[in-house]
């Protein structure tokens, strides 16, 4: 095995393109769309809802603007756990590492979960009838032997499974267009008295979540192509995307259905609102091929966030926050090998712990471990903001003043806005008023706090290794 203290992972192997197929992939577009769109729709603000993904959108594109401005100084396997400590220090950005590793393990669960069930009822229409566990544990097989193949692989099949489900959306969105919506063509739903009506913060809650994977642009840094360019370059496209695609398809929906009627059709068949209309424009073909893009969608997310998390890990063991054995590279793919090992294997333990305890893989495993893992990422990405200011304030490096202070200042305030309405309405994003759900929030907490602890323990004990990760990270001034 190579020395994990020289490892490295393979150097220009993806240029802008790969890394934005690794980004939308793991939003899952499709999957967004017709399973999270439909209880924003019935419990936010209506017909609002296209308004409420611009507005996501533009914060989250102010947010890259602050985090891009600091790529050329922190860019690391590790992601946003360099930005951090860049900011506010080493503790602080092990503390992010840790609750990034527990965020991105929970939602891969949740959507292995979710695929196994889709998977299995499109299996039981042929006659073949599974549990939910029997088709997703082969799903993690089949993301561990894609991942180990190396991130140029990966990303050529993200790549395809992204316009394929990219556009079956727009199929259907002109459909509705060229057919006649029932409210006609209007632009109704984006004026400020709907928009700001009654059910905005609700209806971020859900829109929020469905730009998980947003980190995937610096996590990718060590292996892109001039990664000072490509990086805000995939940031700003990937984000520009996911929104106008999310506003578009939910825009279109609502105008089919009518702005004043879509949020009692959400509620009154939230699962189907957008396969009738497909099934009513399009035929039954286009709907099972819609039904099948959604596994599809679904595998390209969980394929995402197994990179995602094993480089979170390789990048941890190699500055020994972690055992330096997860730090190994695969000789002849140059992908971490031994963290992809243990991150699916961790994932089949999950599932299989689930299956034994018989809990519903949808109201249980995809709900409760969603809302998680959308409580963690914002943390993290809040942190950033707040780093970047950090970071800049002392010297501007050469900055503009919107990037280096404006920007981060902003983005700290959606993103912490954010957090707020999503641990107050964390009831109606897991769809349970469980207690443990409620002490999701304190559990977070607590994984940071094992972070900022495991870093404290190395600058007492191995003061050394705690001092080069600096090297790695970029000198911390």
């Amino acid at each position: 095995m190579n020395d994990p203290k020289t490892a490295s992972l393979k150097k220009n192997a993806v240029g802008t393109a790969h890394i934005i197929f690794f980004v939308v992939a793991a939003a899952a577009p499709l999957t967004a769309v017709v399973g999270a769109s439909p209880a924003a729709f019935a419990f936010g603000n209506g017909a609002g809802l296209p308004g409420a993904f611009l507005i996501a959108g533009a914060v989250y594109a102010v947010f890259g603007a602050a985090f891009t401005a600091m790529s050329r100084h922190c860019g690391s396997a590790g992601g946003f756990y360099g930005y951090i400590a860049r900011g506010l220090g080493r503790p602080a950005s092990v503390a992010g590492a840790f609750i990034a590793i527990a965020a991105y393990s929970a939602i891969q669960v949740a959507i292995y979960a979710l695929f196994g069930l889709f998977a299995a009822e499109r299996l039981a229409s042929f006659g073949l009838h599974l549990p939910w566990w029997s088709v997703g544990m082969p799903a993690v097989i089949v993301a561990h032997l894609c991942g180990r193949r190396g991130i140029e692989f990966s990303g050529a099949v993200l790549g395809i499974l992204m316009v394929l489900e990219v556009v079956i959306m727009l199929i259907l969105d002109f459909a509705i267009l060229l057919n006649g919506a029932k409210s006609g063509v209007s632009v109704e739903g984006f004026k400020p008295s709907v928009l700001f009506g009654p059910g905005l913060g609700v209806s971020l809650v859900f829109v929020v979540a469905s730009y998980v994977g947003f980190e995937a642009t610096t996590i990718f840094s060590e292996e892109a192509k001039n990664p000072d360019r490509t990086i805000p370059k995939a940031t700003y496209l990937a984000v520009g995307l996911i929104t106008l695609l999310y506003a578009f398809s939910t825009w279109t929906i609502s105008l089919d259905y009518g702005t004043s009627q879509i949020a009692g059709a959400a509620r009154a068949d939230p699962s189907n609102l957008y396969f009738n209309v497909a099934q009513r424009l399009l035929g039954d073909a286009p709907r099972i091929v819609m039904e099948t893009l959604l596994l599809t969608s679904l595998f390209a997310s969980f394929l995402a966030f197994h990179n995602t998390i094993t480089r979170y890990l390789f990048a941890l063991a190699r500055d020994r926050l972690l055992p330096p054995w997860l730090g190994h590279v695969d000789p002849k793919f140059s992908a971490p090998s031994v963290a992809g090992k243990i991150q699916s294997a961790s994932a089949l333990l999950f599932l299989a712990l689930f299956a034994l305890l018989g809990v519903d893989p949808y109201a249980v495993v995809f709900s409760w471990l969603s809302a998680f893992a959308t409580i963690g990422i914002l943390v993290v990405q809040f942190m950033v903001a707040v780093s970047a200011w950090l970071f800049f304030r002392k010297d501007s490096r050469g900055v503009g003043f919107f990037r280096r202070a404006a920007a981060p200042i902003i983005s700290a305030v959606g993103l912490a806005t954010w957090l707020i309405l999503v641990c107050l309405n964390l009831q109606l994003l897991s769809g349970s008023d469980s207690k443990l759900i409620q002490s999701f929030p304190a559990v977070i907490f607590g994984i940071g706090i094992a972070g900022v602890v495991s870093a404290l323990c190395m600058r007492k004990r191995r003061p050394q290794e705690y001092a080069r990760l600096g090297e790695a990270l970029g000198a911390i001034g």
